[in-house]
């Protein structure tokens, strides 16, 4: 079975005081290439994570996003007692000197540092719970990707059975055809009204029609499309090695256009291509 590059994968809880939303997606690339959007917090996990996700994907361009919503009380600030109570004092001891009719408290929570910011960190066990959320996506956007490869595998099997169904016509057509050019041939010589031997003629008509003969091409052919097929069940990623097959396919077709020399052949081998064309396309979006 094959799989899509394409997917989309999400998983979402409720964590004590947030909730936590991650979300996966993944496009065609030749290689991994993956893109990590998340809180401050989380960022000393990125490293792991990327690993996991590298590791379960194997490739394509991937877009993470962890989201952390606070569904409770979040304290991240908090009053710098021990400033204060020293920056009130000496206020207060120079008010007694002066008239000021401002607030002293008003005054302290003016000046520097009486503010702490506290550094957002999370716990082990917070750290588990998103871990876990983490596999959900992974193994969401993997069903995705296999679903997506079903239909590409369905597509690319009803391509193929087209061009073996193309391929039996043109052995149909190779039967007359090289009677066809035999005659075409000796018309032509008869045209010109001279003489010739006629048995270095048979030799000479004989070599020309070796040279147009697609029998080995026919054979080849046929033997790459029954690969293509045993390849799209098997279970490991096989997109580059269906791509490298395609392109034996696409050579023996076009092999067998240049040797063609039959109207009605050529007409086959353009609708060969043109089903071989729409599998390359795909065949760019399989993992």
């Amino acid at each position: 079975m094959i799989l899509s590059m394409t997917g989309y994968g999400k998983a979402e809880a409720n964590l004590e005081n947030k909730k936590v939303t991650i979300e996966i997606k993944s496009l065609n690339s030749k290689q991994i290439d993956m893109n990590f959007r998340m809180p401050s917090s989380l960022r000393e996990k990125e490293l792991i994570s990327r690993q996991k996700i590298s590791s379960h994907l194997k490739r394509g361009k991937i877009d993470v996003s962890i989201f952390v919503e606070f569904t409770g009380v979040q304290k991240t600030v908090s009053l710098n007692k021990e400033l204060i109570k020293s920056y009130y004092q000496e206020l207060k001891e120079i008010s007694s000197e002066m008239e000021t009719k401002e607030s002293l408290m008003g005054i302290v929570m003016r000046m520097p540092e009486v503010l702490k910011q506290e550094k957002e960190s999370i716990d082990e066990k917070e750290w588990l719970n998103i871990d876990k959320l983490l596999d959900q996506a992974i193994t969401n956007l993997n069903q995705f990707r296999e679903d997506e490869g079903q239909v590409l595998q369905k597509d690319f099997e009803a391509r193929i059975h087209t061009i073996k169904t193309l391929l039996v016509e043109i052995e149909e057509v190779e039967k007359l055809r090289i009677d066809k050019i035999k005659s075409r041939l000796k018309e032509k010589i008869d045209a010109l009204q001279v003489e010739v031997d006629p048995n270095r003629l048979e030799q000479e008509i004989i070599f020309y029609i070796e040279k147009l003969d697609i029998n080995e091409e026919v054979v080849r052919l046929a033997n790459h499309l029954d690969y293509f097929i045993e390849n799209l069940k098997t279970d490991s990623s096989q997109g580059k090695k269906l791509g490298f097959i395609c392109q034996e396919i696409g050579r023996e077709v076009n092999t067998m256009g240049s040797k063609s020399n039959d109207a009605k052949m050529q007409q086959i081998v353009v609708q060969m291509k043109d089903e071989l064309e729409k599998i390359k396309e795909q065949i760019l979006n399989v993992l």
